[in-house]
């Protein structure tokens, strides 16, 4: 799955503060997430947040080019 650093991830299921809008601040093995509603940071698998992605929103800059 393409996803890149900056890219707001609609996940499948919400965060316990009820917002299931997720901003990708690091890529790798793992994902590190912010949650956009309560501001919270974690890591979690890249398997795991792959299955769990409904939707990407990406953030164009530089032509498409992060």
């Amino acid at each position: 799955m393409d996803v890149h650093i900056n890219d707001v991830l609609e996940m499948k299921k919400n965060h316990p503060c009820g917002s299931n809008r997720f901003t990708v601040l690091r890529i790798g093995m793992d994902f590190r997430l912010r949650c956009e509603g309560c501001g919270h940071m974690f890591m979690i698998p890249r398997t795991k947040a792959e299955k769990g992605i409904r939707k990407i929103n990406r953030t164009e800059t530089d032509n498409g080019k992060l």
